[in-house]
């Protein structure tokens, strides 16, 4: 029995020990798996409690940026007002500018030309003895000129002739019809007279006429008067293909005026201007071709140069006729 019992209770004890650890291992096992679930709460509720602030970071920075939003849309609808009002008044602006520039213009044009007629009506009326046709014909020449509708391809030449009994008159006559055109634009007259150059050398005077008329229209002159044409050297009047060009004129919006004294005493009223043109054309002819330069000089005058001056100056050709009772003003 000793024997078996010895035998047996070693085996018994083995038997239970299962039973003995088993319940030590479960509530290891349990305590284990409470305390995670322990600590898998308590991680949750640390992981809400964290994320907490960052819902509210979203939720301000969502907040934010509907702030934007709305900023944005504001602006862009500012921006598109401003758009819709702005083009079409810069359109009403920049389309009105020609017409405002334009009004400018035609208000000066008008101005220009009211003054040109008021000053040519108080010379009709102070040289009586004048054809009615010289008025109409200066009048509508100068007029054409002056107004600023019209472009300027070529300057407007005039040349008037008289006879020697209508000296005074010529002169006195051009002088103010040259100083109406250059008041009515607020401007001076450029005189040249041909008597105080007769006896110098043709190339001086041909520098010097040219310097006299470019340093003037330079200087905004508008319109030179030329005294005594025939009285200048021959070859010196070349200067004039530099002013008096129909296409290539040094100056396009100016007037010349030149005036040529006859050897006859008068002229007769009954003459036509065709008549009077080739009158003043054939007495030129004489004057310059018989008492040229050196042939052989290239300033000198002759027949071809000659018909290129002439149709360069014979643009519009009037007779003056002699006046009694002249005021003193213009005729010195």
């Amino acid at each position: 029995k000793a024997k078996d019992y010895d035998g047996i209770e070693p085996k018994k004890q083995a038997g239970h020990q299962p039973s003995v650890y088993a319940p030590l291992k479960e509530s290891k096992a349990d305590f284990s798996e409470k305390n995670q679930e322990h600590h898998s709460t308590k991680s949750q509720s640390r992981s809400k409690f964290r994320d907490q602030p960052s819902i509210g970071k979203q939720s301000q920075h969502l907040a934010k940026n509907d702030g934007e939003s709305q900023s944005g849309f504001h602006k862009g609808r500012t921006l598109l007002l401003v758009l819709l009002i702005g083009v079409p008044l810069l359109y009403v602006l920049w389309s009105g500018m020609p017409s405002l520039l334009d009004a400018t213009l035609s208000s000066r044009n008008t101005q220009i030309l009211q003054v040109f007629r008021a000053q040519m009506k108080k010379l009709k009326d102070t040289y009586k003895s004048q054809d009615p046709d010289l008025w109409r014909r200066t009048h509508v020449f100068l007029e054409k000129h002056l107004n600023a509708s019209h472009l300027h391809l070529e300057p407007a030449i005039l040349l008037f002739t008289a006879g020697q009994e209508a000296e005074k008159a010529l002169r006195c006559l051009s002088n103010e019809i040259a100083d109406a055109f250059a008041f009515s634009q607020n401007a001076t007259t450029i005189k040249i007279n041909g008597a105080d150059k007769a006896i110098l050398d043709s190339d001086t005077v041909k520098l010097e006429v040219d310097n006299e008329l470019s340093s003037g229209f330079r200087e905004g002159k508008k319109v030179a008067v030329v005294h005594r044409f025939e009285l200048l050297p021959a070859g010196s009047t070349l200067i004039f293909y530099k002013y008096c060009d129909h296409e290539n004129a040094a100056f396009k919006d100016v007037a010349l005026l030149l005036t040529v004294l006859l050897d006859e005493q008068s002229l007769r009223k009954g003459l036509t201007l065709q008549e009077v043109e080739e009158k003043v054309r054939d007495f030129l002819w004489t004057k310059f071709t018989t008492s040229s330069d050196v042939p052989s000089s290239y300033n000198s005058m002759d027949t071809d140069k000659l018909s290129g001056l002439w149709s360069r100056i014979s643009h519009l050709v009037l007779p003056v006729w002699p006046e009694k009772d002249l005021p003193v003003k213009g005729c010195t």
